[in-house]
């Protein structure tokens, strides 16, 4: 068993300063903006339901408190949103901590130790399988925060067979990302958007597959080129100092209180595997799906700490390990926190509904390309400050269903998926990638400096296919 003092997320003390130096200046731009930005809002109906295609400036509006403003980072705990910005902290803790107790029971190394055998020689394979399976998860059931939970195990993975952390970052988060974005039945872009506007998501289904298959094949080429140098070279890593690390610590894993590594992999592949369906099941079924992170708070922090226990650890070593995980995932809120203060900034200052309304009419008398341009920078730009699908929806959505701005239905809720999903994947302001790149010790600003290559063929890519999709009718 692990007895160091490693932890599976390790921040360091730079990675920490910058990251949370660049949210700090984002909330205190966004604070300056509700003094810029006229404040506003949209009628809401004798039902009680907003309607969005009714803007009312408030010009007794004049930006956020400043007290507000400099306790944001808290206050946005107590806001509507707050409840499941809490849920999302206590999943990372939770799950951050379970992942420690599995990797200190020697679960991970029991776990990758078969899987890897089979593998290594069939490295080409283990990308582009485990690619589209993380893929598939997002277009097709809408998962993203819940993919934290593979990381580890992925991560793993690839170092076994001859990668390294980075391309298990690839091949899960990144692109369950690129799923996201290439939605096929996600039910929170392309089925509520859907519903929203009042279009059949299974309309044209079959362009949106198209565009499933160009960004993995996309992804996969990135990924491609990436591991093409590492195998060349394996210092060229983006995380080998991380993995060194990973290395030794699973070679200190000794024989003293070596438990069956046979029972240790089977009790693991179970709780896994239930995990796995657990996310399905809430996932599919709508009167449940707003359960799934408490669902998994609840099994990862009792099973997470059973199966320790079952593995032949004792209670006292598994809870150890347990606060280990948990003491090592804690910075990791203050990204949280920061990042969602923003969107908690611009709705006291009540400038979310002007910047939308003005963006919008920014539409009207423009060429249909042009117009699907705008509206896709209308949603990038809300996707920097809210990054909740469902949220910018039912605000985008609701506004387009009401006004005519020359584009199909289809194509608006292709728009949408575009610009909502692959950003999550860059923007600072997603508390997943944030998460992700701590747990294998990336810092941000080189992430971004990497993946621009990514990105650019990305957008580029994306306004062909809007295009194409205008002149063949979608």
């Amino acid at each position: 068993m692990n007895k160091d003092g490693n932890t599976l997320i390790n921040i360091s003390k730079k990675t920490f300063i910058q990251v949370t130096a660049l949210l700090l200046g984002l909330v205190i731009i966004s604070v300056i903006l509700t003094y810029v930005i006229p404040g506003g809002q949209f009628k809401v109906t004798e039902s009680g339901e907003t309607d969005y295609s009714q803007y009312i400036q408030r010009d007794d509006l004049k930006g956020i408190n400043i007290l507000k403003g400099i306790f944001s980072p808290v206050l946005v705990f107590a806001s509507p949103g707050g409840l499941s910005l809490i849920m999302l902290s206590l999943f990372l803790l939770i799950i951050s901590s379970s992942f420690q107790v599995m990797n200190d029971v020697g679960g991970i190394r029991a776990l990758i130790g078969s899987v890897s055998d089979r593998f290594k020689t069939k490295k080409t394979a283990f990308i582009l399988i485990v690619t589209l399976f993380f893929m598939c998860f997002g277009a097709f059931l809408g998962l993203f925060e819940e993919m934290l939970t593979m990381l580890p195990i992925m991560t793993m993975l690839c170092i076994a067979i001859g990668y390294d952390s980075f391309t298990g970052f690839l091949i899960s988060i990144v692109a369950c990302g690129f799923g996201f974005a290439s939605a096929i039945t996600n039910p929170f872009t392309v089925l509520l958007a859907s519903e929203i506007i009042g279009v059949n998501p299974m309309h044209h289904v079959w362009y949106r597959l198209i565009v499933f298959a160009v960004m993995y094949v996309l992804l996969s080429l990135y990924i491609f080129r990436y591991t093409g140098k590492i195998r060349k070279d394996p210092s060229y890593s983006y995380t080998y100092l991380h993995d060194e690390r990973l290395r030794h610590s699973t070679q200190d894993q000794n024989g003293e209180t070596a438990v069956n590594s046979k029972r240790t992999a089977i009790i693991y592949s179970i709780f896994l595997a239930a995990a796995l369906a657990l996310i399905i099941v809430f996932s599919t079924v709508p009167s449940i799906r707003d359960y799934t992170v408490p669902a998994l708070i609840a099994y990862f922090l009792i099973f997470g700490i059973a199966a320790g226990v079952l593995c032949g650890a004792g209670l006292r070593f598994v809870l150890k390990s347990f606060l280990k995980g948990l003491a090592g995932a804690l910075p990791t809120l203050v990204f949280i926190a920061l990042a969602a203060a923003v969107k908690y900034v611009f709705d006291e200052g009540a400038i979310t509904p002007t910047i939308v309304w003005q963006i919008n009419r920014m539409t009207e008398g423009k060429n249909v390309f042009a117009v699907a341009l705008v509206i896709y920078l209308i949603i990038l730009l809300l996707e920097f400050f809210i990054s909740s699908s469902t949220a910018k929806a039912i605000l985008v959505m609701g506004i387009l269903s009401a006004v005519s701005v020359g584009l199909s239905k289809s194509m608006m809720v292709l728009i949408y998926t575009f610009a909502d999903g692959y950003t999550n994947v860059i923007f600072p302001t997603s508390p997943v990638l944030l998460i992700s790149l701590s747990m294998i010790e990336i810092d941000y600003f080189k992430w971004v400096k990497k993946s621009l290559p990514l990105f650019a063929a990305n957008v580029m890519i994306v306004l062909a296919l809007i295009a194409l999709g205008l002149v063949i009718g979608y």
